[in-house]
C-alpha cells in the first residue's frame, strides 16, 4: 500500500516552494523505507527548482542530501534494519545490465535516476526528493552513516561530502601534496576538512579574507585572497592539485598557473556562465591537467562515510525550518550561510 508523504514542492519555475502532499510507494522486497530527519539545502536544488540548467519537470520535491532513520525493510533486504541511521544521495537508481556499467563509476554511466526531478526505473514515476518526510528506496542505493556522525551535520555529506572527497580521493591528496581549494562556500570548507583529514598541506584561496579565521579552524594551513593580485605571482608553479569549488564565471587561467608539472585542476562548481578560453600555454608548458568530478559511487559514498566517521567530520550547518526554505534558497543565492543550511524536518509537522 502507497503512504503518503508531505513535502514541499516547486510547482513552476518562478514559483516560491510551498507545502505539498504526494504518494511514495510500499516498501517492496529490496526497498528500505526511511523517515528522513534532515535534508541539506544544496545550491543545485535551486538551480533545478528554477529550472535553470534546463529540464527541470514540475510539481518538484528537491532535496538530496537525506539523512533519516530506517522505518521498515523488504523481505530481501539484509544491510538495513529498522532504526538504522542511513543517508540517500543524489541518486536512487541506476542501470544494472548496461554493457558500460561499472559500480566504481556509476555517477558517469548511463541510466542514472536521480533522487529528484528524475523518472524512476518504470519509466514514468517522477522521483521526489528529500523536502519531505519519507523516501523509499532500492538497498543498494541507502547508505550508512556512522552512528558517532550527527544526523543533521552529516546530511551534507550526501552531496558536499562526496563531491569534495571523490576528486581529493582520486588525485590522490594526502602527506607530501600540495592542495588548493578555490572558494570558502558551501563544498569549499568540505573540501579543506576532508584535504586537512587526509594528510595534505591544504591552501584556501578565496576572493577576499573574510573567512580567514573559518578556514584555518577547520583545518587550512594558508589562506590567500585573491583580488590581491600578488597572490598570483607569489603562489605560481605551487599546488599538485586545485579543486575548484566556485559557481561564479572566473578566469581559470590565474589558477592553471598556480599549478605544479604534472598539476591538476578539478572543476566541481558550476559556473553560472562562459569562462574565459583557456590558454594552451598554461596547460602544454608544464603538462598540468584541467579537469572535472561529479560526485561519486555508492561505494564511493560509503567509503567516505566511513572516512568522515572516523575523522570526526561533518558539515558546518545552520539549521531551518522548512517554511524558511524560501529565504534560505535567497540567501545561498547571497553567500550568505556558513556553510550549509539542513531542514529539521520536523518543522514539517507544525
Amino acid at each position: 500500500m502507497t503512504t503518503i508523504a508531505k513535502g514541499y514542492a516547486a510547482l513552476g519555475p518562478t514559483s516560491a516552494l510551498q507545502p505539498f502532499t504526494f504518494e511514495r510507494r510500499a516498501p517492496r522486497e529490496d526497498d528500505v523505507a526511511i523517515s528522513i530527519k534532515y535534508c541539506g539545502v544544496c545550491h543545485s536544488d535551486i538551480h533545478q527548482a528554477r529550472d535553470e540548467w534546463g529540464g527541470a519537470a514540475f510539481p518538484m520535491v528537491p532535496g538530496h542530501e537525506i539523512a533519516g532513520v530506517v522505518t521498515a525493510v523488504g523481505a530481501n533486504v539484509s544491510k538495513f534494519k529498522v532504526g538504522d541511521h542511513v543517508g540517500v544521495g543524489c541518486f536512487v537508481d541506476s542501470c544494472t545490465t548496461c554493457k558500460t556499467r561499472n559500480v566504481d563509476l556509476e555517477q558517469y554511466m548511463p541510466g542514472l535516476i536521480q533522487t529528484y526531478n528524475g523518472v524512476e526505473a518504470d519509466g514514468k514515476t517522477a522521483t521526489q526528493g528529500g523536502y519531505s518526510d519519507s523516501i523509499v528506496v532500492k538497498e543498494g542505493y541507502v547508505l550508512s552513516i556512522p552512528d558517532n556522525l550527527p544526523l543533521d551535520a552529516a546530511a551534507p555529506l550526501l552531496c558536499a561530502g562526496i563531491t569534495l572527497y571523490s576528486p581529493l580521493n582520486h588525485w590522490k591528496a594526502g602527506p607530501g601534496k600540495q592542495v588548493a581549494i578555490l572558494g570558502m562556500g558551501g563544498l569549499g570548507h568540505m573540501g579543506v576538512k576532508i584535504a586537512h583529514a587526509m594528510g595534505a598541506e591544504v591552501t584556501v584561496l578565496s576572493q577576499t579574507l573574510s573567512k580567514r579565521e573559518d578556514g584555518l579552524r577547520l583545518g587550512a594551513d594558508h589562506y590567500y585572497a585573491t583580488n590581491d593580485a600578488e597572490t598570483f605571482t607569489k603562489l605560481a608553479g605551487t599546488f599538485d592539485l586545485i579543486i575548484c569549488t566556485v559557481g561564479a564565471s572566473i578566469d581559470w587561467n590565474q589558477y592553471i598557473n598556480l599549478l605544479k608539472v604534472d598539476g591538476s585542476m578539478v572543476i566541481v562548481g558550476i559556473p553560472d556562465g562562459a569562462v574565459p578560453p583557456i590558454s594552451a600555454f598554461g596547460l602544454v608548458g608544464a603538462r598540468r591537467s584541467l579537469s572535472g568530478s561529479m560526485i561519486g559511487s555508492i561505494k564511493e559514498t560509503q567509503e567516505m562515510l566511513d572516512f568522515c566517521g572516523k575523522h570526526n567530520i561533518v558539515s558546518d550547518i545552520e539549521i531551518i525550518r522548512i517554511q524558511d526554505i524560501n529565504e534560505a534558497f535567497e540567501r545561498v543565492v547571497k553567500s550568505d550561510v556558513r556553510y550549509r543550511f539542513v531542514i529539521d524536518m520536523a518543522s514539517l509537522s507544525v
